[in-house]
């Protein structure tokens, strides 16, 4: 069976810790939930992503050079 999260074209998934996470809701001063979601089961998360966890994924962007998003993990 193929592993879809270590694809080249996945971008990089990570939970965001406390400390990032409060950084980031304070720099653009909204919660959690107003951020876009993404299901539990998507095969790009991390193994160790709950319900609730803050993921952040990097992409490669043409005029940025990457491109950060956040996600809420959801069921």
């Amino acid at each position: 069976m193929v592993d879809v999260s270590q694809h080249d074209m996945v971008p990089d998934h990570s939970i965001v810790d406390d400390e990032e996470l409060d950084g980031v809701m304070e720099e653009y001063d909204i919660k959690p939930t107003d951020l876009p979601k993404i299901k539990r089961t998507d095969a790009a998360l991390p193994d160790d992503a709950e319900v609730g966890d803050v993921i952040k994924i990097v992409r490669d962007s043409r005029t940025t050079d990457t491109a950060t998003t956040y996600r809420l993990v959801v069921e």
